[in-house]
């Protein structure tokens, strides 16, 4: 018996419809939408086998088993659909997806509605054409907030896209909404004068670190920064600085079910009582399906 409910819906055909059409509402087409508190997706009642999840473009979907992933062409992973980056605080998870917008996982607290439902909130922010034409830098916490970075990324596509603007995303539980984020020492760095900022971390040390490139003038700038506080201009620095403030291992758990050859895990944390961890079909820089996978934490 599959241990995954979609608010309080019957059938399974109507799970996934109900799953995929609350994922799709966009940030830049529905603005002038009415505001209501954000709603989950889906409740995910996790057990001790695995549930799979794929990303497509309207949003997580869930599959039987990795072995039913649809397999899309693999393209270079800038361009490519899959969870690029996920932050833990406290109980929740944020997640930013590749060419997709931020998902966020917690505890299902249904105190306004009586009856409880044990599992887990999956809630979706999409944001829409925009984020589809994008790839996603960073992912840190600012000022309280989830921020995403986005970037034009054209190592492996010429583009005549415009560079993103806004390049910084957030959301809240007012509604299944993005909505965009000023950062000031990224502002010093303006799209309009062609200024991309393709990298922002937090690192351990207090410290963020932020990578901008000018590459539509005759002579192409790549500069490097770090800085105790994103409200005043960073401090420039080099390179090997730069990237070694980057280095981290991703310890994956032992027990994690087994992927299909060429299927590898990228990463893996923890909410509530379940274990989440992403998927991807790699090879080389490229990626094909992508995806999470949700279980029970073992006794």
């Amino acid at each position: 018996m599959k241990k995954f409910l979609l608010l309080k819906m019957t059938v399974f055909s109507f799970i996934i419809l109900l799953l995929v059409v609350s994922c799709t509402r966009s940030a830049v087409e529905n603005t002038a939408q009415s505001l209501s508190k954000a709603r989950p997706a889906a409740i995910l009642q996790t057990g001790r086998h695995p549930l799979w999840f794929q990303l497509t473009e309207r949003g997580p979907q869930h599959i039987e088993s990795i072995g039913d992933a649809l397999l899309p062409a693999a393209v270079p992973w800038p361009l490519a659909l899959h969870i690029r980056f996920f932050q833990k605080k406290n109980d929740e998870l944020v997640i930013a997806v590749n060419r997709y917008g931020l998902l966020k996982m917690a505890p299902y607290d249904d105190k306004d509605h009586g009856a409880p439902i044990d599992g887990i909130a999956l809630y979706c922010f999409s944001g829409g054409n925009f984020w589809q034409r994008y790839s996603v830098g960073g992912l840190v916490f600012y000022e309280n907030q989830s921020a995403a970075l986005l970037y034009l990324d054209d190592r492996f596509l010429d583009s005549s896209l415009p560079l993103p603007s806004p390049r910084t995303w957030t959301f809240n539980m007012e509604s299944n909404l993005l909505f965009p984020l000023t950062i000031l020492a990224l502002e010093l760095f303006p799209a309009e004068e062609g200024w991309d900022i393709d990298a922002l971390r937090l690192i351990s040390d207090g410290l963020w670190y932020y990578r901008v490139r000018q590459k539509n003038v005759i002579q192409p700038k790549t500069l490097m920064f770090q800085t105790t506080n994103l409200m005043l201009p960073g401090q420039e620095i080099e390179p090997e600085i730069f990237y070694s403030s980057f280095r981290a291992e991703n310890k994956l758990p032992q027990n994690l079910p087994l992927l299909p050859d060429g299927f590898v895990y990228t990463g893996a944390a923890i909410v509530g009582d379940s274990i989440f961890a992403c998927w991807e079909e790699q090879k080389d820089f490229f990626i094909g399906a992508a995806g999470f996978m949700m279980m029970k934490l073992k006794p």
